[in-house]
């Protein structure tokens, strides 16, 4: 009997192994110069034959190689390929669930409708191969965010090389996300109504309820706090402006509507996520002052009236606007799909966006709309040195191969299962 449970104990110890994801990069110890590259700074900027130089994790150099400055350092020599910040996706469940099809390894939806209390971040899990995929693409880091409920909880930003969520952690609870009701619901045609969407009928009902929950939060903390009531205590950093609080809405009422409730309870820190017909209302963002965060481009428009080319051009009509927008996650496979982040940035520079205007959908704009761009974002001297180099165009799929990737500093490995399958079956099929 012992030596079965020994033999199961070295199976099981195999097993964690083999299913690990790659172990995290030591801190930072040996300087780095990338030398000859075209740096794209990610806030429009671009320079040719760059110089990027860091040390200690954070970036101290960024300028023309041509300049008269001592290397410090591992000098890389980068001539012919792109250097880029790292790529944050904004609203994603990366690292909430690995497996749609198995329940136990999901865990973005809390039970319950009022949940600002619950943080996404203690149940975020580094060792996700789906996060380890994400990184050879160039997405180097993620706002993790709950769903389901009235209010899903708060979301919490952390970069993709770490041995456990503290050490992942860039900005703590930084927001807290709310479902706007629709204002329109689909019939259901199995209980009889037919086809088709009509006027949600507990619309005002849906709102006063969300209003009558917020209010009284606002009143607890202004209050005696007794008894402690926590999912009203996790809502003072709304009132307070140290938090954001993003809507999730999509068509013109919802976002209207959700924009004077914000107003009128005493939220200044909003964001809008989704956002399909923000580009309808422009004016009223940025009269006061509300960025987006845009759905993935590559789907089907909402409605049949659409233009087709909808989901693609909408960023541009955002940004011709002077709307702050970044990319963001949701719907089906959308943990599957994120590690394709660029390329949706590449679909909005191919329909109408500048390359480099596209690049700041998924750099300076995210990290600016999740408050970390003091730190992030671009290629910029005290920045964090969490950056890549490709051989080509990272936005576009035929030619983002990274042949380097730092996480402050932080050399970080860029193989995956997927990296690890491939070079299997290349050997494989080059013997035969």
């Amino acid at each position: 009997m012992k030596k079965l449970y020994i033999l199961n104990l070295i199976i099981l110890c195999i097993t964690i192994n083999i299913s690990a994801q790659q172990t995290p990069a030591p801190i930072q110890t040996t300087d780095f110069s990338i030398e000859g590259a075209t740096a794209h700074i990610g806030n429009g900027q671009l320079i040719e034959n760059s110089l990027v130089m860091f040390s200690k994790g954070k970036i101290t150099f960024v300028g023309s190689a041509s300049e008269k400055i001592s290397r410090i350092g591992t000098i890389i020599k980068a001539e012919g390929k792109h250097i880029y910040p790292g790529f944050i996706i904004a609203n994603s469940t990366l690292g909430l669930g690995e497996i749609d099809a198995v329940r136990a390894t999901l865990d973005a939806d809390e039970v319950g409708t009022f949940l600002p209390h619950v943080r996404s971040l203690i149940a975020y899990n580094t060792e996700s191969r789906v996060i380890e995929s994400m990184r050879p693409n160039g997405v180097l880091m993620g706002q993790i965010t709950p769903r389901g409920g009235v209010i899903s909880g708060t979301s919490s930003i952390v970069q993709f090389d770490a041995w456990n969520w503290e050490d992942a952690a860039i900005k703590v609870d930084e927001g807290i996300h709310l479902n706007w009701p629709k204002s329109f619901t689909r019939k259901r045609a199995w209980m009889g109504e037919g086809s088709g969407m009509e006027p949600n009928k507990k619309y005002t009902e849906n709102i006063e309820s969300i209003k009558t929950f917020m209010l009284n939060g606002k009143n607890y903390f202004k209050g005696k706090r007794y008894p402690q009531n926590l999912p009203y205590e996790a809502l003072e950093g709304l009132f307070n402006n140290t938090q954001n609080l993003y809507i999730h809405a999509s068509t013109v009422k919802e976002i209207t509507d959700a924009i004077a409730f914000s107003k009128k309870i005493g939220i200044s820190k909003l964001v809008i996520v989704h956002g399909n017909e923000a580009y309808k209302i422009a004016d009223l963002l940025i009269e006061n002052n509300i960025p987006v965060i845009i759905e993935r481009p590559h789907r089907l428009p909402d409605n049949e009236d659409d233009d087709y080319n909808l989901p693609y051009k909408t960023a541009k009509l955002l940004v011709d606007k002077g709307i702050t927008v970044a990319i963001g996650m949701e719907g089906d496979m959308e943990r599957m799909s994120a590690r394709n982040l660029p390329f949706y940035a590449g679909t909005c520079a191919a329909y109408g966006i500048d390359k480099e205007q596209a690049l700041k959908l998924i750099t300076s704009n995210p990290a600016k709309i999740l408050g970390i761009d003091a730190i992030v974002g671009t290629l910029e001297v005290g920045k964090d040195a969490t950056l890549f180099i490709s051989e080509g165009d990272a936005l576009d799929m035929r030619t983002n191969k990274l042949t380097d990737a730092f996480i402050q500093g932080r050399k970080i490995s860029l193989e995956s299962h997927q990296t690890t399958l491939w070079k299997r079956y290349s050997k494989k099929y080059s013997s035969q």
